[in-house]
Order: C-alpha cells, then structure tokens, then sequence
C-alpha cells in the first residue's frame, strides 16, 4: 500500500477522482512500468562498467608492453664458454675382394688393387696423394680372395714380382690421386669408403708361374696426404688412381 498521484496504467479505485492524491493499491500495469525502469537502469550500469573495465584494460596492457622495451639488459665483461677440439687418428686402408678388380694382373702388365678405408675419426678425411714403399717390396699371393692361404712359390721373399705401380726405389714416394678421395665421418655414410685404384698394381716380365690364378696382398703403403675437415663425402664404392 502507498500513498501517491495517479499515473497512467494505475487502478482507480471507485469514488475517487483522478489526480488527487489517495491510498491506492498499484495494478499490474503499473507495477510492470517500474520494474522495467529498474531494469534500464541495471543494464545502462552495467554498459558504463564495461566499457570502463575494457579501457582499463587495454591501459594496463599497453603500460607493460612499453616499460619491457625499455629495460635494457647488457652483458658482463668477460662473458664465454667453453669449447674442446675432436683428436686426430689415423686412417686404415685395408684390402678387400668386392667389388673384384675388373683389371688382372700378367707378366708385364698392371692391374686393378681394391681396398676399403675406414676412418675413425668423427669428421671427413680427405686423402689426395699416397706414399709407396720400394719398388722391390712385393706382395704375398694367396690361393683365395680370403687371403688365408698363401700361394707356394708366389710369396713377398719367392719373390712374387707383384709391387705398387710406379713405385720407385726410394721408400716415400709421393703420388697424387687423379681426385681426391673423402671418407666419411666415423659411423656416417660412405665409411668405410671401398675404392677401386684402377691399373695402380704391378707384375714384372720375369713373375713366376706359381703367381697365376692368384690373388695378392699388396704391401702396406708407407702414408698417405690427407687433411680432415668439414666436405662432402665420396661416394662408395668409388674408383680412382695415380697415374705416375
């Protein structure tokens, strides 16, 4: 119950006057009217707030954003780290029968040699000239590719007359490959590397008899020129030679 002026969509009750002033019960209309006046005030607070928290908002963001560009950082003097170098070790040029020597070996003639070089070291090695024992140091044959067995009568002491092609008679004798040759890191492709060194094997006229259908053990080279680094790996099976 209240006691106020007459508005639009209220009850009169009978008897009364409109617009003067009475203890009246408000209708549904009117009760309605107010509480949809409430209810726009309620949503224009809630606007305001919005838009108010929002513009906040995007204040505080941007005050962050430009104190971190301006809080340069240095470095202190003396600022490192610490590094180690990889050890040096050296090749193993071993002999192998795959793929066989296309090139074979006769009283007077040259032949194919077949090796495999493995490095141990973990990065490339690039080899680009060989050194050659003697010209008298011969090779061992043997009855198989398996190099078990020696052949009688066609050993190093017999001797075989099997040596290194142009090989002389000062022990060292450096000679250049056609092209270099890089193996692999250790572990990576193409190490071991298999090379075929074409013709770079040698028979004298006066070989013995004994020394046919065999397969050699050419003697061990006495060095090699080879420098490791950072290159790009031949590719094995590969073929290559000196050819003086």
């Amino acid at each position: 119950m209240s006691t106020e002026n007459l508005e639009p969509g209220c009850v009169t009750p009978q008897g009364v006057t409109p617009g003067t002033a009475t203890t009246r019960t408000a209708g549904p209309a009117h009760a309605a009217t107010r509480t949809g006046r409430r209810a726009r005030s309620g949503d224009r607070m809630t606007t305001r707030l919005k838009v108010v928290t929002a513009t906040v908002g995007v204040l505080v963001a941007g005050v962050g954003a430009y104190a971190a560009t301006n809080w340069v950082v240095g470095l202190g003097a003396g600022s490192s780290g610490e590094g180690q170098s990889a050890t040096i070790s050296n090749l193993t040029i071993s002999a192998v029968s795959s793929p066989s020597a296309t090139n074979l070996l006769y009283p007077g003639g040259t032949g194919d040699v077949v090796v495999t070089i493995a490095n141990p070291n973990p990065y490339p090695v690039t080899i680009t000239a060989v050194q050659l024992p003697t010209s008298t140091t011969y090779a061992n044959g043997y009855t198989t590719a398996a190099l078990a067995t020696q052949q009688s009568g066609c050993i190093a002491t017999t001797p075989s007359d099997v040596g290194w092609n142009f090989a002389t008679t000062t022990s060292g004798s450096s000679h250049t490959l056609s092209t270099p040759l890089t193996v692999g890191a250790s572990g990576q492709a193409n190490d071991p590397l298999v090379v075929t060194l074409t013709n770079d094997a040698s028979m004298t006229a006066s070989a013995p008899a004994a020394c046919a259908n065999t397969w050699f053990s050419m003697p061990s080279l006495t060095g090699v020129s080879a420098t490791g680094g950072a290159a790009t790996s031949t590719t094995s099976p590969a073929t290559d030679a000196w050819t003086s």
